[in-house]
């Protein structure tokens, strides 16, 4: 269907946030402006004397609590500064913040919604960075923890010619996987409409456990569990503990978005392509199931209705984060309307939108420092039906 640029489907539940550059050192981050109906969380001042081994406490002002609070790791990407290259030819390397929940959290406040992070990083330079980088997005990291006795994570990604990646990780064990169940800010969590969540948290204990803990608490409290696989393998044992370990939560999600890819790991090989091998991974339980297809654009299944939307066609840089952009845009719209799951034709706007967030991430490199604003998403999508 053709978007009109009139369109007022896409919604948006406060205005758009700056970001800026943050230093490792100690970190002064002073809000916006004053708006109108702006409800964000208190902006600290962040440095290592003050973030010992612990949480961001309130200032004590009255704040909304967050509408998707995200769970998991967050790390740094080192990114090769020339595509086409080994890790060892590459000349240089760009840092870049990323972890699939943490990108997630920032893609949706950069879109203009309200988010939190919940996980764990090292008590080290790159662990004050990353707080500061979730504050300077207007992510609520009042659910982060530090790790005195671990390192952040790190991840370094090979870029091919064409923006795909592969990634060699630095976590054995990193701080990201010792979260522990005594550790999770529960009323966080309850109070948010999407609890929203990958699989890497799953691969070792204590942070299995408390990812299964904070989802059980999202649940009982009637929030919306959003569950992105994002299978890394080289993280796991092995390919049969991630594929049983990844559908061991399977059944709980009520939208899960996962890729070709993924599912013929998951069906040990079937057709990804096959309406009826996707149908097999659509439990009873299930609202939404998302099907990314990179540069084409998405599939979609509910109980009622299914189809395609299609996506931009852009010049590919990186592909690292595209699949958390899409994620973000889309939840972005859910929080804002869950009765989008019930209008196949609103639904497929909300996609539409989506699709579009995941097309402009590829154009830059990192996952954080690409994800789109909603006025970017927008003009885009309008340029494409011009």
């Amino acid at each position: 269907m053709a978007l009109q640029a009139t369109t007022t489907t896409f919604c948006f539940s406060a205005p758009t946030f700056f970001r800026s550059t943050p230093s490792t050192r100690g970190i002064s981050i002073k809000a916006p402006s004053s708006s109108p109906g702006l409800s964000s969380p208190p902006l600290l001042s962040l440095s290592p004397s003050n973030l010992k081994g612990r949480a961001f406490s309130s200032d004590g002002s009255t704040q909304e609590s967050p509408s998707v609070v995200c769970f998991g790791e967050m790390l740094i990407d080192f990114v090769p500064t020339t595509s086409g290259l080994s890790l060892a030819q590459a000349p240089a390397f760009k840092k870049a913040p990323g972890g699939a929940p943490a990108n997630v959290a920032v893609g949706i406040a950069r879109l203009g919604g309200s988010s939190a992070f919940i996980g764990k990083v090292g008590e080290d330079e790159f662990g004050y960075m990353l707080a500061n980088i979730l504050k300077d997005n207007n992510v609520n990291n009042e659910g982060m923890r530090f790790d005195p006795g671990a390192r952040t994570a790190l991840a370094f990604v090979t870029l091919t010619s064409e923006g795909e990646r592969e990634f060699m990780f630095y976590r054995n064990p990193s701080a990201d996987m010792l979260l522990e169940e005594s550790e999770l800010d529960l009323d966080l969590i309850k109070k948010a409409k999407i609890f929203h969540y990958g699989s890497i948290s799953l691969i070792t204990e204590p942070c299995k456990s408390a990812h299964i803990a904070a989802a059980k608490a999202a649940k009982e409290a009637g929030v919306i569990l959003s569950y992105d696989p994002n299978l890394r393998l080289p993280l796991w044992p092995s390919a049969d503990n991630a594929r049983d370990e990844i559908l061991s939560v399977w059944e709980t999600a009520d939208i899960i978005k996962i890729s070709e890819e993924e599912i013929e790991f998951l069906t040990k090989g079937e057709d990804p392509y096959d309406d009826s091998v996707v149908r097999k991974l659509f439990h009873p339980k299930l609202k939404l199931l998302l099907v990314t297809e990179g540069p084409e654009g998405c599939r979609y299944y509910t109980k009622d209705f299914s189809g395609r939307v299609h996506g931009l066609k852009v010049e590919v840089v990186d592909t690292t984060g595209a699949g958390d952009a899409f994620v973000a845009g889309i939840l972005s719209q859910l929080a804002c309307d869950l009765s989008l799951l019930q209008n196949e034709e609103r639904l497929r706007e909300a996609l539409m939108f989506a699709n579009a967030c995941g097309a402009l991430t590829v154009k830059e490199r990192g996952a954080i420092p690409a994800l789109p604003t909603k006025e970017a998403v927008l003009d885009a999508l309008l340029k494409a039906v011009v």
